[in-house]
């Protein structure tokens, strides 16, 4: 079963009191946590939209997931609305092929950066950084003011920097939805 980023819960970083109680109870009553299937069986054209969740586990297995690398390829591909958010946007690694090139790349990108990961202390413990990687993927990477909700659109493809972009990212997703 997926694990939830309890930082990500945090009023602070939901974006209030209210919004993290909110998020809390959906994630509670989500069904589809508990019962979670291989992103190989994934089908691209059972759904309307591909959107990727926070959190530093895709800096630990998305980055370097295969069957990842290709549904982000074909999501990116099909026109599709793809919204990756916080560190999930460490996952656009693996779409790199066997000489480093990848359809993302020179995108408008954002995601969690150095500043926000030195915040919570894991910068000087992690193998590296997000903001750094997708520099050098190459990825048009920007920022917004650290803990405060920034998004990029850039084509079919929608990044957030981190969890108070996630609400904001969704919203502007959804709209874009035919």
């Amino acid at each position: 079963m997926p694990v939830v980023d309890t930082m990500s819960l945090r009023p602070r970083m939901a974006g209030g009191e209210e919004n993290a109680l909110r998020e809390e109870a959906v994630i509670e009553e989500a069904d589809e946590l508990r019962h979670p299937f291989s992103l190989k069986d994934v089908r691209l054209d059972d759904y309307n939209a591909v959107y990727y969740p926070g959190g530093h586990g895709p800096m630990e297995d998305l980055a370097v997931d295969p069957d990842s690398g290709a549904l982000l390829r074909e999501a990116l591909a099909s026109g599709r609305a793809l919204g990756i958010v916080c560190h999930a946007p460490a996952a656009l690694l693996a779409t790199r092929d066997a000489n480093g090139g990848t359809p993302f790349a020179n995108y408008r990108v954002t995601g969690f950066c150095n500043e926000e990961e030195a915040g919570v202390g894991f910068a000087d413990k992690a193998k590296w950084l997000l903001e750094d990687e997708l520099k050098k993927l190459p990825t048009e990477y920007s920022r917004g003011p650290a803990w405060e909700p920034y998004t990029v659109v850039d084509r079919n493809l929608f990044t957030g920097q981190n969890p108070a972009s996630s609400g904001p990212l969704a919203k502007e997703l959804v709209e874009a939805l035919p």
